[in-house]
């Protein structure tokens, strides 16, 4: 019996997202973040005592205050995963998890600038890094504010028929399974950068980068079962949302908090401009 690729997409995305999705699952991927964590202090205190090998040390950090940033972005990489699974349910739901991210991210931020402080922390008369702590914290608060109001207005809207709803869920699985291998591929293309001292990039940055290139495709999908200016103009302002997102993650301290506000916002007053004219026409 032959497969389409709609039913081939859907077979190989429901058991992962089940797999992910399950409750044994989010408590062993917990278990693991924990363990990293205390295995990133008991490194960094075996290297500030010396007792790392020499390769090894090099490539170690000094402050116990960077084991915090390593947990942080490990709890990133589980929400782009996750993320990842929720892509096929709507748009707004995916933007909302985009939100979500960089909500973590501009938090990493802010706990990144410890490392700046001695151990045990003191006033050195230095104000940036407080500045910056200050910045990015607020801008993690008004966004986590914001997506608060963005899920509280989201409105149930009319349905695709069924014989397009599967097609068109099936696209989106198809988009979720390319990003998962990407995102795959990314991972462990910097893990072997790091392993081999070669220079690094952003990994998060770059994600989002391809983001942009897959909330266009899925806009143009969208267009096939909802041609309708509305639902296109709504999909498209979520792919500004993520570009707008994209360009905080590359933004200098201090605009990267307000470009995140300023997403935030928008995809807030896109909500309620789309539920206030639109909301009883036909949504993804």
């Amino acid at each position: 019996m032959k497969y389409s690729v709609y039913e081939l997409a859907t077979f190989a995305f429901d058991p992962l997202h089940a797999f992910w999705q399950n409750e044994k699952t989010e408590r062993a991927v917990a278990g693991v973040l924990i363990g990293c964590f205390l295995a990133a202090l008991l490194g960094i205190e075996l290297g500030r005592q010396g007792l790392l090998p020499e390769a090894i040390a090099a490539k170690t950090p000094t402050s116990h205050y960077a084991a915090v940033g390593i947990a942080f972005t490990l709890v990133l990489v589980l929400e782009v995963v996750s993320f990842i699974f929720v892509l096929p349910c709507s748009f707004s739901k995916s933007v909302g998890k985009q939100l979500e991210i960089l909500c973590l991210i501009l938090m990493r931020n802010s706990f990144k600038e410890l490392v700046n402080f001695p151990e045990p922390i003191t006033f050195t008369g230095n104000m940036t890094p407080i500045y910056q702590i200050l910045s990015d914290g607020a801008g993690a608060f008004a966004v986590f504010v914001l997506l608060g109001i963005y899920y509280r207005i989201q409105k149930p809207g009319s349905i695709l028929k069924p014989c397009y709803k599967f097609s068109y869920v099936a696209n989106k699985k198809l988009v979720a399974l390319l990003l998962l291998g990407l995102f795959m591929g990314l991972g462990a293309y910097v893990f072997y950068c790091s392993v081999k001292g070669l220079p690094a990039f952003d990994f998060f940055s770059t994600f989002y980068t391809i983001l942009i290139f897959s909330d266009i495709l899925l806009v143009l999908i969208s267009q096939r079962f909802l041609p309708q200016f509305h639902a296109v103009f709504r999909n498209s302002g979520f792919a500004l949302v993520t570009l707008l997102i994209r360009l905080a993650l590359a933004a200098p301290p201090f605009y990267n908090a307000a470009l995140g506000v300023a997403s935030a916002g928008f995809a807030v007053l896109l909500t309620l401009a789309y539920n206030s004219f639109y909301r009883k026409e036909k949504e993804s």
